[in-house]
Parts: C-alpha cells; sequence; structure tokens
C-alpha cells in the first residue's frame, strides 16, 4: 500500500495527526492495533486530564470540537435532566478529575465522526487491529514499515514519504534504529533537580490497566484471582500500607493519606467543580474519575453510577514492557490485569465501609464500558514511552514553577502548541514513589518533534523530546493531541512546500509561515498571561 503519509498508531496523538494530514489534502493511512481508535480516552478507558483553562483557552479546535462532540452527542441521545441538559459545559460523570468525564463509547462514536468524511472521500485509510513488526530503512530515511493483522497474521507493506510513530511505546523508534532514551535520565545530563545522579534506563511510570464498575443489587463477586494472596500481601515500602487499601501517599506531598468510597454517594453533580488547582480530586474515589452520575440522566435510567477505576491501587510496578522479550512483555501485562482483578476482588470482599462491615459485593465489572469480555479496559494505559533524541529537548528547569516562578516556563521561537499540567509522574519500576512538580503554563517547541538524524520519522505522541520527567505533564489528552494534530500539518506542510521538518524548523522564513498555518487551524501557539499551579 501506499499513501503520502503514515501514521502508526491510533490514540490520541494519532487520530490529530491524521486528522491535521487530511485537512492539508494529503492521503493517510492510520494504523491501530486494538479494535478501538482513541488510545487514553477509549481503549485505555482513561477520562481526559485537563488544565483548568480548557473551557476558555489552552487547547486546539478540534481538541475543542471533540470536546463539544462529547457534550452534543450526550444532548442528542441521552435522557439528561433539564439542569444537566442546560449546563453549558456538561460533565456527564460529575467526575472531580476532569470537566468532561464521559463513557469511553461515546468519545469513540465521536472520533470515528470527526474521521468519516475522509474515509468516505478516500483520503483516510484506517488498518484496524494492525501493529508495526519491520522497518526498511535506508540511511536515515525510512522507506516503509510492515504491519501485521493482530487475529490472523496477514501482513501488508506500506510506503509513505512521511512515517509518524503515534505507537504508545514510541515501537518505530527501535524499529527504525532511531536514536531514543527511556526511563531516568541523570542529572548530570539534563541539569534537572528531580532527576537521579545516575541514568536509570529501565526506570518507567508505572502501568495501568483500568477497568469500569458500577453497584447494584445482589451478590456480583467474581472468582478469587489467582495471584490475590500475592497482591494482598504487596507493600511498597513507601506506601504507607497494603497497596491493596484506601491509604496511599498523597501525591503532591507524600503524605499518607486515606482516600473514601461510597458507591453512588448522594451528591449534586452541578456542585462538582473539577478544578485541578484545588486539588486532584480523588478523596472519595468513588466520584474521583466517574463517567456516568446516574442524577444528570432521567429518574431511575441508569441503575447506578459508572466509575472508572484509575487509582493508585493499580499501578503496576514490578517491571517496565519497553525494551524486553514479547514473553517478559506478556508477563507483565498479565501481572497488571492479574493486579486490576486483585483490586476489584479486594473491594468486593475485604474494604472496608463506613457502616463497620466489609467489602461491597454489589460492585459490578462493566466490560461492556469498555468493550471487552473479560471486564478490564481494551489496552494498558501507558503513561511513559520510548523517546526521541531531539533537536530541542524539554527538561524540568524549562517549565518547573520552583525554578521559573514569575518569569513562567520558557518561550521556545519554534512553539508549536501549549499544554499545561503539573509535573505528575506516579510510583515506577525502580521504586521511586510519586513526583509531583508544579508547572507553569508551557510551550511545545517543534524541535522536540524532531529526531536528531532521522529524516521522515516524525513523533506523534508520547515519544517526542522530553525527559521521564517532562513527560510527567507533556503525557496528558489535549498536549498528546496537538502534537499529534502537529507532527500530521507538519509532515503536510513539508510535502507541499518541497522542505525537511528540520528546514522549517532551523529557517525563520518557513517556521514563521508554518506557524500562521497552525494559527488558521485553530493551533495556539502562546499563552495569555495566566499562573502556575
Amino acid at each position: 500500500m501506499r499513501a503520502d503519509i503514515l501514521v502508526v498508531g491510533g490514540g490520541l496523538g494519532g487520530v490529530a495527526a491524521a486528522l491535521g494530514a487530511c485537512r492539508a489534502g494529503k492521503s493517510v493511512i492510520l494504523t491501530e492495533e486494538f479494535d478501538w481508535i482513541g488510545g487514553q480516552l477509549t481503549s485505555q478507558a482513561v477520562p481526559s486530564d485537563e488544565h483548568s483553562w480548557v473551557e476558555q483557552f489552552g487547547i486546539t479546535r478540534s481538541y475543542r470540537k471533540l470536546r463539544s462532540g462529547i457534550r452534543q452527542y450526550y444532548r442528542d441521545h441521552y435522557p439528561l435532566t433539564e439542569g444537566a441538559r442546560a449546563w453549558d459545559d456538561l460533565n456527564p460523570g460529575a467526575g472531580w478529575v476532569s470537566r468532561i468525564c464521559a463513557e469511553p463509547r461515546v468519545s469513540l462514536a465521536v472520533i470515528e465522526a470527526m474521521l468519516m468524511p475522509y474515509r468516505g472521500a478516500g483520503r483516510l485509510t484506517v488498518l484496524q487491529p494492525y501493529l508495526p513488526v519491520a522497518a526498511d530503512v535506508e540511511g536515515d530515511t525510512v522507506r516503509a514499515v510492515t504491519l501485521r493483522q493482530r487475529d490472523t497474521g496477514r501482513q501488508v507493506t506500506v510506503t509513505a514519504d512521511y512515517i509518524l510513530d503515534a505507537t504508545e511505546l514510541g515501537d518505530l523508534l527501535q524499529m527504525t534504529g532511531a536514536d531514543y532514551v527511556k526511563g531516568f535520565e541523570a542529572q548530570s545530563d539534563t541539569g534537572e533537580p528531580s532527576a537521579p545522579p545516575v541514568a536509570q534506563p529501565d526506570n518507567v511510570q508505572a502501568v495501568s490497566i483500568c477497568f469500569a464498575v458500577d453497584h447494584v443489587d445482589g451478590d456480583q463477586t467474581i472468582d478469587k484471582p489467582e495471584n490475590y494472596d500475592y497482591w494482598r500481601r504487596y507493600q511498597p515500602e513507601f506506601w504507607g500500607g497494603p497497596l491493596l487499601g484506601f491509604t496511599a501517599p498523597h501525591p503532591r506531598t507524600l503524605e499518607f493519606t486515606t482516600r473514601s468510597f461510597t458507591p453512588n454517594v448522594e451528591d449534586d453533580p452541578l456542585a462538582v467543580d473539577a478544578d485541578q488547582r484545588k486539588g486532584g480530586g480523588d478523596e472519595n474515589l468513588w466520584i474521583f474519575r466517574r463517567i456516568a452520575a446516574r442524577r444528570n440522566f432521567r429518574p431511575d435510567f441508569y441503575a447506578s453510577d459508572i466509575c472508572l477505576v484509575n487509582w493508585p491501587m493499580i499501578d503496576y510496578m514490578d517491571g517496565s514492557i519497553i525494551d524486553v522479550s514479547e514473553a517478559e512483555k506478556a508477563r507483565h501485562l498479565k501481572a497488571a490485569a492479574d493486579l486490576s482483578y486483585s483490586v476489584f476482588y479486594w473491594l468486593q470482599t475485604e474494604a472496608p465501609r463506613l457502616d463497620g462491615g466489609q467489602g461491597y459485593r454489589g460492585l459490578r465489572l462493566r466490560g461492556d464500558i469498555t468493550g471487552t469480555e473479560h471486564g478490564l479496559a481494551m489496552a494498558p494505559y501507558i503513561r511513559e514511552s520510548r523517546r526521541i533524541k531531539p533537536v530541542t529537548r524539554i527538561v524540568e528547569q524549562d517549565l518547573s514553577y520552583a525554578v521559573r516562578g514569575a518569569k513562567g516556563a520558557m518561550h521556545y521561537r519554534d512553539s508549536v502548541g501549549i499544554g499545561m499540567y503539573r509535573i505528575d509522574l506516579h510510583p515506577s519500576t525502580g521504586g521511586d514513589n510519586y513526583i509531583d512538580v508544579p508547572s507553569c503554563p508551557f510551550e511545545i517547541p517543534l524541535g522536540a518533534l524532531l529526531p536528531q538524524r532521522m529524516k521522515n520519522l516524525i513523533p506523534a505522541g508520547k515519544n517526542i523530546g522530553t525527559t521521564h520527567i517532562t513527560n510527567g505533564c507533556y503525557r496528558l489528552h489535549p498536549v498528546e493531541w496537538n502534537v499529534g494534530e502537529v507532527a500530521g500539518m507538519l509532515a503536510a506542510y513539508c510535502l507541499e512546500k518541497g522542505l525537511s521538518p528540520h528546514q522549517v524548523q532551523e529557517e525563520d522564513g518557513p517556521l514563521h509561515d508554518f506557524q500562521r498555518a497552525l494559527g488558521r487551524e485553530g493551533i495556539e501557539i502562546r499563552w495569555p498571561d495566566v499562573a502556575a499551579y
């Protein structure tokens, strides 16, 4: 097969890359290894993590269209209460983690609808479920990528002028021989205040396998998971108690904090204030990542709220899945699933209740919500990828509020987007506790999307030129989307102008022309005057 641009990986970055390139009139092949496109928002079942000004500014126009489309889908198809229907910034789940918490299938439907015109016009071809298995590289140029159909083993080779790596783990970086890093860089290399003295390439953030639950009448208890006893005894030394428990470190203070858990709490969804400046919102785990608040809908339409379990206790710290054998990767992912099943079983049978009892036997796995028969999310939630060795590396001192203060984050001449989130690193495979650092609203430099050596390979997700530390704030939903959208537009611009990506970044004329093109497509590249948090 042949296209102008090949996008490997159909997560948020890959989808946005395809949209950006298709809008520019280029032919695109987009591939995805799971049954759903959308990555974090759909197959990984993670409600959107976003900054506090998201309803006013700080995201791309197309990402705003995605968010608006999700809200409109509920208005068009769901029996909302009058109050919820009149809520301009409708939050269907009324979760405290985000101003828009929604069921994964709704997000999927809207994403599919955004791509549909380009598929109908023959401009976009989606290969699914396909994963990359080999690359044809000549010098510093990727000529083609071979992909395998996940279920049948059928292989197809795709040639393209530009290859965009939007995989969750930066698979094409390893496959093409591109220069990349992984894990924790050394302080002597990056100068970062939070970095260790020696590099730790196998020390990466925990993988999590999320799942959705509700609480209904009857005993819904599952069979005891085969490794439940192992996980029941598991206790990281910095945790403050067993991993299967409501006590864990507070990400921002590291003080031991005990969360509450009350299924179907009698709250007012219209009163939820999902403002990350005021805290993480995880004090009550039931409403923390709730994706369907029953009181937003006609009485008795939902038998229960639905909440998404992406909590500290499902973070899998026993090993990395980057640059290991397929067998070892499979072993770790199975163990991560075992942990998630064990957390669910513990909630059903042993979790302390406010009335002094143990367990919530009415808790039910909602695999129908996550699109699986096994009950968990379709795909693992990957926080950290391989990362290119870039033209411009983004380091902690570029945006840390402790370092930058009132100056704000670094201004880049080649900014191609903006983002905001605290540096939020989960416990890691190297035994580290949370690393949580206040951030200044930051920019995305084009140089962070450019490998030092490869000419036509562009990262389009979490594999840009961050460090282990700055990945903690550049990995969130709207930033990944912005990165992907710019990657797709950059490839299209280079084809149109006969320039290389590096020429666009290096030369003021093409750079400013490209930045103006981004502005016309609704991509903001500078922040207004807003404060860090």
